[in-house]
C-alpha cells in the first residue's frame, strides 16, 4: 500500500474509534511509525485528510447502495441489506465523529449534505417508487414528502443533542427510525415480508 494511503487508512482507524477532534498529527505518526513530516508531504492539515477519507467514503458508499439495489429481489430486501450496511459502519464507530464533522470540519460535512441530497435522496425515491410498483409499498404516498422524511430522519439519528450517545447507540437508534418508516408505508403484503426479515409472525 503505497504511503498516502497508509496515512488515510491509519487516519480512518483512529478517527473511527476516538472521533476525529481528539485524534492529532502525532497520533497518526505515531500509528504509522512514521515522522509527522512524512504525512506533510501528503496532507496540508487534518482538515485535508478528513476531507480525502470522506472523498473516498463517498463514492465507495454511493457503489455499494447502487449494488444492493440492483441485487435485492425487492425493496423490503434492498432496506433490509442497506440496514445490515448500517450495522457494519455504525457498530463500532465513535458517535462522536459526526458531532467532529459539523463543528470543526464543514467543507467536509457539506460533501456529506451533497451526497445526502445527490444519492441518498434520489436512491429513497426510486426505492419507493418500485415498491409502488409491486405492491410492497401503499400506492397513495406522496414519494417525495415521505423520501424527504426519510432523508432527515437518517441525519436527525446523528445528532446528540436529540438521540445522546451516553443514553442511546448510534446503530439502534437508526435501525429503529428505519423499521418505524418502513411500517408507515409499506402495505399489508410489505408489512408481511418486514416481518419475514425480522423473524416475527403476527396474527392476522
Amino acid at each position: 500500500m503505497e504511503t498516502k494511503q497508509r496515512i488515510l487508512q491509519a487516519a480512518f482507524e483512529l478517527f473511527f474509534r476516538y472521533g476525529i477532534k481528539s485524534v492529532t498529527m502525532d497520533d497518526i505518526a505515531r500509528h504509522l511509525s512514521i515522522s509527522k513530516k512524512t504525512i506533510y508531504q501528503f496532507f496540508r492539515d487534518k482538515d485535508e485528510i478528513v476531507h480525502t477519507l470522506m472523498e473516498q467514503h463517498i463514492r465507495r458508499d454511493e457503489q455499494e447502495f447502487c449494488d444492493i439495489a440492483d441485487k435485492a429481489a425487492n425493496v423490503v430486501e434492498e432496506v433490509f441489506s442497506i440496514m445490515r450496511k448500517m450495522s457494519q459502519m455504525f457498530g463500532q464507530i465513535n458517535p462522536n465523529i459526526f458531532y467532529d464533522l459539523q463543528k470543526y470540519h464543514p467543507r467536509s460535512w457539506e460533501l456529506f449534505h451533497r451526497f445526502r441530497e445527490d444519492c441518498i435522496l434520489r436512491n429513497v425515491e426510486q426505492t419507493l417508487e418500485k415498491g409502488k410498483a409491486a405492491g410492497l409499498i401503499r400506492g397513495d404516498i406522496n414519494v417525495k414528502i415521505l423520501a424527504r422524511l426519510r432523508v432527515e430522519e437518517i441525519e436527525m439519528g446523528f445528532n446528540p443533542k436529540i438521540f445522546p450517545p451516553d443514553r442511546h447507540k448510534l446503530l439502534e437508534v437508526q435501525l429503529t427510525l428505519t423499521e418505524h418508516f418502513l411500517y408507515g408505508v409499506c402495505t399489508l403484503k410489505g408489512h408481511k415480508l418486514v416481518n419475514k426479515y425480522k423473524h416475527i409472525v403476527e396474527e392476522e
